[in-house]
């Protein structure tokens, strides 16, 4: 978006309203770190989805006109407007952090116009880019890593490639050169050698991402319609933008704690007998298990809100019931699309009360999703989000205790929705290429704040599709992946951008869904997904079944061995949840996350960290039995061999299909617990501390694990701290849980006893 001279300015407290020869456009400031740039009449900006509530903070801004421009002071960052409405972003000492491109863009060209004529001649679809609203050209030095932007393929750094902003459900097995897949969050973080910043684009059509990949001198982003409107956000590290981009979008509530737990699910648990099977060997191999999921088999022919009741004996809610009494929450599916049926009441209602999006001509838009001939409800409207909303509670009175969204790009079977389907947005009328990337996240608040209204618990949904600020409401999971090595080594840097893109409670179908998984492809995904903060088994009907009874003895040991490790720490994964609640900081993080200047680290693809104190480096690669290891700078010790190992350092690791390299941070004091099949079997009485020398500190976090009482207080927040000797001690930093621990015991990495701590 290039405007003409700039001609003058007003300021309205923080907002400076700019006047480029007859054209407006403005720059606020929402903090002294937060720069929100928008380009089009105040006037036709409309509700932000990702953002809730006013972010502003009051900043005191000095703005002087000057040659070269208009430059604006927060305090932390100087922004310079230019003729032609460039800006340039500085930090406080007035160096260039992010700096507009003056020159123009250089598309690669990929085919001549007579190829692509000859193309379309043969029925092929030609290259020709589509016209924009904007392009926004962003200066680059060479030394920019890019993060973030959801669940995109490919590496974790995401410099060198494009992507497109549209939610889609490719059935095909998904590659590195997908430009999209089932979520939208237009944010990304820049690491330079100097600088980190990050901008997040609020714009819910169809939007592009260029990160480099046509030129070494820019990157582009830009959106097919709509304003400009984006957001640039100053740090002086990753965790530091990534605060400040949840503290305008959201952080994920603390969920309830079985949901970290084990979840097991299958498309083609079809009736009672086949999840009775499933829930008793789990308990016979003794692999702990909080949730078993149904899929669409268990609804009245694929119809929403319904239970096929013959399939459960008749008595859904006693076979749930019973379910729940053996530890096990139900969650069930749930997809958009309402089966166009004359009787069925939820369609009957939506079509009465206007609920579901129209044609251009005002008819019920009809496509074909698993029931057949469906509706789509208009979730833009509030009131059709609080109608969605209350049907839950026909689920939560059947005994369910989660909500799985699928299917809500909106995705259909005969073909996409067109652009020009008639949408609602919070009382105006949209469309279709508005709305459809806005879709599912505004289905899932609809969801959490039905099961919200109808149960007192922390609401756990998950989703397939989401926006930008969707965590506030809901879990999400990569979707559709395959039984491929290729798939299990996408995981790692797939979740953890997911992480940097705001997105903390997420997972991947372990073993992956389609087609048919290999023991030994089993046994190394388990290793993973072990430590992803949604720990879900899933594959399709028509697979090789995947629960690991099916591979063998020793697969067995090895699903049971790592499944028991997550239990023992949940503890520390619910500690890192209540964390990020405050602050945004993922579950599952890059190593960049915490070591910013270390070049093994900005693009280290088959590691990961387990908060700041776990570092994971699995094997996932067919065959292999050992594999090359990084540890970065500091002191660590083999979680396995108790070895001490000084980084940063590369090193061969012996790694048999039974052991995924774990180590731990020195310093470090991990909060465990005894074994237990289900979340709650067994009384949290005794709090159990794995010690590792160093110098650390750590606090931990107690309280009910269901509902929101702690955020009233009621919780008890222990404050630990470790020396470099092993010695510990400890303090109550908050008593407000009427069952804190009756007793805390410690031991010291190498140590075989258990001594007790006294506070």
């Amino acid at each position: 978006m290039r405007l003409g001279k700039l001609t003058g300015y007003q300021m309205d407290q923080q907002r400076i309203k700019l006047d480029f020869e007859g054209q407006e456009a403005c720059i606020e400031i929402i903090t002294p770190f937060i720069i929100h740039v928008f380009g089009g009449e105040i006037s036709s900006k409309k509700s932000s989805k990702a953002i809730e509530g006013d972010k502003m903070i009051p900043v005191k801004i000095q703005i002087e006109e000057k040659p070269d421009g208009l430059w604006i002071d927060t305090k932390e960052a100087f922004v310079r407007v230019s003729d032609g409405f460039y800006i340039d972003i500085f930090d406080k000492k007035k160096i260039i952090v992010c700096e507009d491109y003056r020159g123009e863009r250089e598309p690669l060209q990929r085919v001549s116009e007579e190829a692509n004529k000859l193309l379309e001649s043969e029925g092929h679809t030609a290259y020709r880019e589509k016209e924009k609203a904007f392009e926004i050209l962003k200066c680059m030095d060479g030394t920019e890593h890019f993060y973030g932007l959801g669940d995109k393929t490919g590496f974790l750094d995401k410099r060198y490639y494009e992507y497109e902003m549209w939610n889609t459900d490719n059935p095909d097995p998904h590659v590195d050169c997908f430009k999209a897949l089932y979520k939208t969050i237009p944010f990304f973080i820049t690491r330079t050698d100097t600088h980190v910043y990050g901008i997040f684009l609020d714009n819910t059509y169809k939007s592009y991402f260029n990160m480099g990949q046509e030129s070494e001198e820019y990157y582009w982003f830009g959106a097919e319609e709509g304003n400009l409107d984006y957001y640039y956000i100053a740090g002086l590290s990753i965790p530091e933008v990534l605060e400040r981009y949840t503290s305008l979008t959201g952080t994920c509530p603390l969920p309830q704690k079985w949901t970290l737990g084990y979840h097991q699910s299958r498309w083609g648990y079809v009736t009672q007998e086949d999840i009775e099977e499933v829930a008793f060997l789990l308990r016979k191999y003794d692999i702990p298990c909080d949730a078993i999921h149904f899929d669409i088999d268990y609804m009245q022919d694929y119809k929403v809100f319904t239970w096929n009741q013959g399939r459960y004996h008749n008595n859904a809610e006693a076979f749930l019931q019973s379910l729940s009494e053996r530890g096990f929450k139900p969650v069930v599916i749930n997809d958009p699309g309402v089966k166009k049926e004359k009787g069925y009441e939820i369609y009957e209602e939506g079509v009465t009360k206007g609920f579901f999006v129209k044609t251009p001509e005002g008819e019920v838009y009809i496509n074909e999703v698993w029931p057949g001939e469906a509706a789509f409800p208009d979730f833009g409207n509030p009131s059709v989000r609080e109608w969605w909303g209350d049907k839950q509670k026909f689920l939560l009175e059947k005994g369910v205790r989660g909500v799985w969204n699928d299917m809500n790009e909106p995705a259909s079977f005969k073909g996409p929705l067109p652009n020009d389907v008639v949408f609602t947005d919070e009382g105006q009328q949209s469309t279709h290429k508005e709305m459809h990337n806005v879709y599912g996240h505004l289905m899932a608040k609809a969801a959490y704040n039905g099961l919200k209204k109808w149960d007192a618990r922390r609401p756990f949904v998950i989703t397939r599709a989401c926006y930008a600020g969707s965590q506030k409401y809901t879990t999400a999971w990569t979707g559709d992946n395959t039984s491929l090595w290729s798939h299990i080594q996408m995981v790692i840097p797939q979740l953890c951008n997911l992480g940097l893109s705001g997105m903390p409670f997420v997972g991947t179908d372990i073993g992956g869904f389609g087609a048919d998984t290999t023991p030994e492809l089993l046994a190394r995904w388990i290793q993973v997904g072990c430590f992803s903060p949604l720990f879900r088994n899933h594959s399709a009907a028509g697979t090789r079944r995947q629960e690991p009874w099916y591979f063998g003895e020793k697969v067995i040991e090895i699903y049971r061995k790592y499944v028991k490790l997550r239990y023992q720490w949940i503890p520390y994964f619910y500690d890192l949840f209540y964390q990020e609640e405050q602050t945004g900081a993922p579950i599952m993080r890059p190593l960049v996350f915490h070591y910013e200047r270390d070049c093994v680290a900005r693009a280290c693809n088959d590691e990961f960290m387990v908060g700041s104190q776990i570092l994971v480096a699995p094997v996932v690669q067919q065959g292999m039995e050992k594999r090359m290891v990084y540890l970065p700078e500091g002191i660590w010790y083999d979680y396995w061999t108790q070895e001490k190992i000084e980084g940063p350092v590369w090193f061969i690791r012996e790694a048999p299909l039974e052991v995924c390299p774990i180590y731990i941070k020195a310093g470090s004091i991990i909060p465990v617990m005894e074994p237990q099949s289900y979340i709650g079997e067994k009384p949290q009485d005794t709090l159990l501390l794995d010690v590792y020398p160093g110098e650390g500190m750590w606090d931990h976090y107690l309280d009910n694990g269901e509902d929101f009482a702690y955020r009233d207080g009621f919780y008890h927040q222990y404050q630990f701290a470790v020396k470099e000797d092993g010695t510990v001690n400890g303090k109550i930093i908050h008593a407000g849980y009427e069952k804190p621990y009756k007793k805390i015991l410690v031991k010291c990495f190498g140590e075989k006893q258990w001594r007790e701590l006294v506070l």
